[in-house]
């Protein structure tokens, strides 16, 4: 896991302690809750530069820091910066539709 998502999940996890996040920390048994997941979820959006897919915002990825940082990888894989000369019409439109839904979420 990258060291800034340990560093973001950190104060998210009001029971962890002196414990040492790992793939396997629960992240509810460490005290995140729902309204904490939305404030992290846009922390991760601004941090990652991603815009994490509406299918992932479930229970299964917020189980454990390992499952979300799997969703947060798998999003940055698939966001890679390609080129503006190399970017059609379409292409333009869906990074200004992402741009646009993490706007709004704010």
């Amino acid at each position: 896991m990258d060291p800034r998502f340990v560093d973001l999940l950190t104060p998210f996890l009001k029971f962890l302690g002196d414990q040492e996040i790992t793939p396997e920390t629960s992240l509810r048994e460490h005290g995140l809750d729902s309204m904490q997941a939305i404030e992290l979820l846009f922390a991760i959006e601004d941090t990652f530069a991603v815009v994490l897919p509406d299918e992932d915002m479930n229970d299964a990825t917020f189980a454990t820091a390992g499952s979300l940082w799997n969703v947060i990888s798998a999003a940055s894989d698939t966001d890679l910066t390609v080129p503006d000369a190399d970017l059609t019409a379409s292409d333009a439109d869906l990074t200004a539709s992402e741009a646009d839904r993490t706007a709004n979420l704010r």
